[in-house]
């Protein structure tokens, strides 16, 4: 009797806590379900709240004709301020002096390029006509505090297919990527899985605040020719840093190196005697001739009669900041530096280390190089 009764109670505790253990995942589940439901409630709310400040430029494109019909380009931009200046993409107006601005709503206006950066693929320009709505500017975030993970929101207009958005999160940032038509590149570009296609360039890339973390410039296409899951955007500070400029000047100015570099990798230690394979730093293969770092003593490698590489000089602090990516010193040099200014260079070289000062000068005035076919700086 006493078994009976003891089995009986063992056989309700199991079902008590089979019971417990259900009602638990079911309010696991429905907390889950109610945090996605809002999740996707902010994100629309978002889109709502931007849609009316992102706008689609169109140019005509002369060069992309095969006779004597214009052919119209695509490309994505945002509200800046409230006098009618749009944000947009180097590449989007390239070298036009007048675009036409479309917003969501219809309204479509004719606005001029006020200032152009190609190395920084940056434009401004500004509505000309009498504005017939309230403009509201996107507020531009701090791109230093993305952190990989975060979710982002990509608006443009892809293919022409107006008011368009993708959602993803950041892959990476402080990517180096080269820009359309130049030898130089961009450095700080966010990385993102965010949908990115030909016409959302220009485009904001938003954080969950309604902040422009970054502007959308390219999307990495697959072999296939589709979207590779790689989108790449400005970052949003070097438009802060970037735009008050071109609104007063027009123009831009980058400090120039005048090298053409690599990250040192295990292969590239190879063209070094005694250099271990760990050692850590940026490779400098090419010297622009009678540039800043060609006047100031630094050495690119050489071939000899057989075809191989030698090198000879391995960069590996700026200004007593470690260096160990190509990356690091493009970053610095374009965040902290301006034409004229000096930069101390230390260089591994024979065996030792040597600080080198060099005057850098200005990417406009740079003299270019074929040999050189990145000459960041």
């Amino acid at each position: 009797m006493k078994n009976g009764l003891f089995i009986m109670l063992i056989v309700i505790i199991f079902m008590f806590s089979n019971i417990m253990l259900h009602i638990d995942k079911f309010q696991i589940f429905a907390q889950t379900e109610d945090k996605n439901k809002s999740m996707l409630a902010s994100i629309s709310k978002i889109f709502k709240d931007v849609q009316g400040s992102v706008v689609q430029i169109t140019r005509e494109n002369k060069e992309a004709s095969s006779d004597d019909e214009n052919v119209t380009s695509l490309g994505s931009g945002f509200v800046f301020d409230k006098e009618g200046r749009i944000i947009t993409n180097h590449h989007v107006v390239k070298d036009s002096k007048n675009v036409d601005v479309t917003f969501i709503n219809g309204n479509r206006y004719v606005a001029n390029v006020t200032g152009s950066d190609p190395f920084s693929d940056i434009a401004v320009i500004k509505i000309t006509q009498n504005i017939s709505e309230q403009l509201r500017p996107l507020k531009l975030g701090n791109s230093s505090a993305v952190e990989v993970g975060d979710q982002v929101i990509a608006i443009g207009n892809p293919y022409g297919l107006a008011g368009s958005m993708s959602l993803g999160i950041v892959s990476q940032k402080g990517r180096l990527i080269s820009t359309e038509g130049s030898p130089f590149s961009i450095p700080g570009v966010i990385q993102t899985d965010a949908l990115i296609n030909p016409g959302n360039s220009g485009g904001p890339l938003l954080n969950t605040n309604k902040e422009v973390i970054g502007m959308n410039s390219a999307g990495v296409l697959s072999d296939s020719g589709s979207f590779s899951g790689i989108g790449l955007a400005v970052p949003s500070n070097t438009i802060s840093r970037t735009v008050p400029i071109l609104i007063s000047k027009g123009n831009y100015t980058h400090p120039w190196l005048g090298v053409s570099a690599s990250s040192l990798t295990s292969k590239l230690t190879e063209n070094f005697e005694n250099l271990s394979r760990d050692f850590k730093g940026i490779y400098v293969d090419s010297i622009i001739k009678d540039g800043p770092a060609d006047d100031a003593g630094l050495l690119g490698s050489i071939t000899d009669q057989y075809g191989d590489k030698h090198g000879n000089d391995i960069i590996t602090a700026v200004d007593d900041k470690n260096v160990t990516y190509m990356e690091d010193m493009v970053s610095y040099i374009d965040e902290n530096k301006q034409p004229g200014e000096k930069l101390i260079l230390t260089v591994f070289r024979n065996q030792s280390y040597l600080d080198i000062p060099v005057l850098l000068g200005d990417r406009n005035n740079s003299t270019k190089s074929e040999e050189a076919s990145d000459p960041y700086s």
